[in-house]
């Protein structure tokens, strides 16, 4: 698998809208949900061209959270601040991002070992990337729709930021709804030697995960399973063709070349405000 390296560093939005305007905005992403998306990529050396095929985990607990009562391109979720830099001062005996990422979830769904992946995710592309302006909530709303934050279906997420479990997608075979994609990686990533599936904290397919893996918490490997790894992952891959997140075109261009739904892209704005409010309250 090819593989492309982020620099090694230091490991470092409620309510639904309306019934008839529900429905009209469910037909409308029906209506434009394309499960192939070219991501142009026009500056940064280390970003590169790939075809969005994203298939999310299903899950009726996800499915259930309501659609933030926006229309695209108008809103952009707040940033919740600047989480602290990683390292333990001279002095202290707990690292400011660890106490940081135990604050926050104490106020929201989220464990503190997700957010500080997503937290790392943020301030890495802020040194590396700095005109995309991605946030750590966006982050952090993307997985908790995948996977919430790698606990899907009753797996616990571990200290070493992996899944109790693997979070293997369901086969991208062409059934109702759902994109057909042969394998492309013989099965070492999902374990299917026939068709895709997304896998990990963020589901990645194997073949995109191969344009953008990687290393997240600066072990000299990129992990799908691993959700430091796969948090800065999704983080450049939603700042792709000079993207800016800080905009409402490009947060919403950015959240449906992950995913081409209007209502998912609703769901991640509901949630990443959500968690915004709450890390500043």
């Amino acid at each position: 698998m090819s593989k492309i390296e982020a620099p090694t560093l230091p490991p470092l939005l409620g309510g639904g809208p309306p019934r008839p305007r529900r429905r009209a905005l469910r037909l409308l992403g029906r209506l434009l949900v394309a499960v192939l998306l070219l991501g142009s990529v026009a500056g940064g050396a280390w970003l590169v061209a790939v075809v969005s095929r994203h298939q999310p985990n299903p899950d009726e607990e996800l499915a259930r959270i309501d659609p933030a009562p926006v229309e695209p391109g108008t809103a952009v979720p707040e940033g919740g601040g600047t989480p602290p830099e990683p390292g333990t001062p001279a002095g202290a005996t707990r690292d400011p991002l660890d106490e940081w990422a135990e604050r926050v979830a104490s106020r929201t769904d989220a464990p503190a070992r997700a957010l500080r992946a997503y937290a790392n995710a943020d301030l890495i592309m802020r040194a590396h990337a700095p005109a995309c302006h991605i946030s750590w909530t966006t982050l952090a709303g993307v997985g908790r729709i995948e996977s919430n934050h790698g606990r899907w279906a009753g797996r616990t997420l571990g200290d070493d930021g992996r899944p109790s479990k693997p979070i293997i997608g369901i086969p991208l075979d062409g059934s109702p709804g759902v994109a057909a994609i042969r394998d492309t990686d013989g099965g070492r990533l999902d374990g299917d030697t026939e068709w895709d599936r997304a896998v990990g904290p963020m589901q990645f397919i194997p073949d995109t995960w191969a344009r953008w893996a990687s290393d997240g918490n600066g072990d000299g490997a990129a992990d799908p399973h691993n959700i430091d790894d796969a948090a800065l992952t999704a983080a450049r891959y939603l700042c792709a063709g000079s993207r800016d997140m800080a905009t409402g075109q490009g947060w919403w261009a950015g959240l449906r070349s992950y995913n081409d739904s209007v209502e998912y892209a609703q769901k991640v704005f509901g949630v990443a405000d959500k968690y915004a409010r709450a890390s500043l309250a």
